[in-house]
């Protein structure tokens, strides 16, 4: 099968993947909160960035390459974590972190994700991230953090943006709520998809195997099931605001690089920084946390101002091409990560995808790039064909007064 012909673009791909999934895994993956309003408008505010190509221009090829805390990666851009990824495809975490090691690109295994953070940085290497849901017991949570450091990992990522539980609707439906509760339709969509169901067989049963350890000897007394203790944990011992207080312990602790992902306000951003980031994840958390919420998009050039130009800004959110890589590059981010992509990869072709969607991206990038006449992704700026300021009420009211 020639993939990239069967697969030239990330919609192409996502066509392929959801039909493979039970109905209760698509929606838990496509989906965010509420009515879907923010997971639109990530798609829609990025339609809406225009880049100027410059035809007088030299340029034989371009250079995508980055340099990110101290290393060069091959691409601007990296995985996202997706919590329960091995849930949605049999042994996600596992290819996933191959592909990014092989790709020289940065792999964020999630808190939630069904392989343990030792584990994954045996697959990918230095290439290996951690992304920490911070828990309220400070000897777990810093258990988990010099775990990390054991293990060898260099950058941890803090994510913010869950303070407290939300409740998505289409999960609720389909069992996936706290605690869970499957029922028939579950086991249905399960043996309609047999593909999928046999996969997850021979992969297991999906467990939080990062959180196991800290399930305490009272919940496994009251509860036998797997699920639940997880849950049971997750739902009562995991998730805090992350204050100046928190961040300033999360920081005394931890040696590497200290990215904090979620932040969507120019103050805030600013105001972590100056509590010890050494980067920051502009993110909406996929549209899966506040359907009211900005996209990335609209708040990256005040967060770029409010952090200053030294400051790592990465980007996620609605990212479905290598223009849309350039596009968030172009309004100051210096890196972007994606999550929902890479999970269709694997979808459609199991192993294979993640390469093949990394391919894709690196191939978009540079066709954009060259196109624009853009040598490198730090003159990505220069092509931003910024929007002319909307006149307020008392300037329209001048300029009638003018016309009359």
């Amino acid at each position: 099968m020639n993939i990239d012909k069967k697969f030239p673009s990330i919609p192409d791909i996502e066509r392929a993947a959801l039909p493979r999934l039970p109905k209760f895994v698509k929606d838990y993956l496509v989906h965010g909160i509420g009515f879907d309003v923010n997971v639109r408008k990530n798609r829609e505010s990025l339609d809406k960035v225009e880049l100027m190509p410059k035809y007088l221009s030299d340029l034989d090829q371009p250079d995508y390459t980055c340099t990110l805390f101290g290393k060069t990666y091959d691409a601007p851009f990296g995985v996202a974590p997706v919590g329960l990824g091995g849930l949605i495809w049999p042994k996600a975490e596992m290819h996933l972190s191959r592909a990014a090691a092989a790709h020289n690109i940065p792999y964020i295994l999630s808190t939630v994700a069904t392989i343990t953070l030792e584990h994954a940085r045996d697959l990918a290497g230095e290439h290996a991230w951690f992304q920490l849901y911070t828990p309220r017991d400070l000897d777990v949570r810093n258990d988990i953090l010099d775990r990390c450091t054991n293990a060898g990992y260099e950058t941890l990522v803090v994510t913010v943006d869950v303070p407290y539980g939300t409740r998505r609707a289409h999960d609720i439906r389909n069992g996936l709520s706290v605690p869970p509760s499957f029922g028939p339709g579950n086991l249905w969509q399960m043996m309609t998809h047999p593909g999928w169901a046999l996969r997850m067989l021979a992969a297991g049963i999906p467990k939080f195997v990062n959180l196991a350890p800290y399930y305490d000897a009272d919940t496994l007394k009251r509860r036998r099931n797997e699920i639940q203790r997880s849950v049971h944990f997750i739902k009562n011992r995991l998730g805090v605001h992350i204050t100046r207080e928190v961040m300033g312990g999360i920081r005394e602790r931890w040696k590497g690089n200290l990215v904090v992902k979620g932040v969507l306000d120019p103050e805030e951003a600013a105001a972590y920084v100056d509590a010890g980031a050494d980067g920051v994840v502009v993110s909406n958390h996929g549209g899966r946390q506040l359907d009211a919420a900005p996209s990335a998009v609209t708040v990256l050039p005040t967060i770029r101002e409010a952090v200053g130009p030294d400051i790592p800004l990465i980007a996620d959110g609605g990212i479905r091409s290598g223009l849309d890589i350039a596009r968030m590059l172009a309004l100051g981010a210096d890196f972007v990560i994606m999550g929902r992509p890479f999970m269709y990869g694997l979808g459609a072709l199991s192993h294979q995808g993640p390469d093949h969607v990394m391919n894709l991206f690196k191939a978009e990038l540079l066709s954009t790039m060259g196109q624009l006449g853009s040598r490198s992704i730090s003159d990505l700026p220069d092509f931003l064909i910024t929007e002319p300021p909307r006149p307020g009420p008392s300037q329209l009211h001048e300029e009638r007064r003018a016309a009359d």
